[in-house]
């Protein structure tokens, strides 16, 4: 009887510990990203963030994708850490799409 109630009481501990609160956000940037260089800086720079589970990046539709532990951090100040390397970062609305303008990595000095 005994080892059947701890093994219940670990069992509930195991699922609510496991019970994480992660959300996903899509982000804009600017600069605007225009190359693999790019995706990697962002990427490098945002996944030592406090929360942050998944990290993906779209050139093509200037988009990242993040993935995050609401209990450990927000939308906003993952937004402010893209200004530790240099980037400006904009919540996408859903359905919204970003114009990818005409700029090359030189001009952006990511090489």
């Amino acid at each position: 009887m005994r080892k059947s109630f701890l093994t219940m009481l670990l069992l509930l501990v195991v699922a609510v510990a496991s019970a994480k609160d992660i959300k996903t956000v899509v982000f804009t940037t600017q600069p605007q990203m225009h190359c693999a260089n790019c995706e990697n800086r962002v990427k490098g720079n945002l996944r030592f963030e406090k929360g942050v589970k998944e990290i993906e990046t779209n050139v093509e539709q200037q988009k990242v994708t993040v993935k995050y532990d609401a209990d450990k951090t927000t939308v906003e100040k993952l937004r402010k850490a893209f200004e530790k390397f240099g980037y400006t970062a904009r919540e996408l609305k859903a359905g919204e799409t970003v114009v990818n303008k005409a700029h090359s990595c030189s001009e952006m000095k990511c090489e």
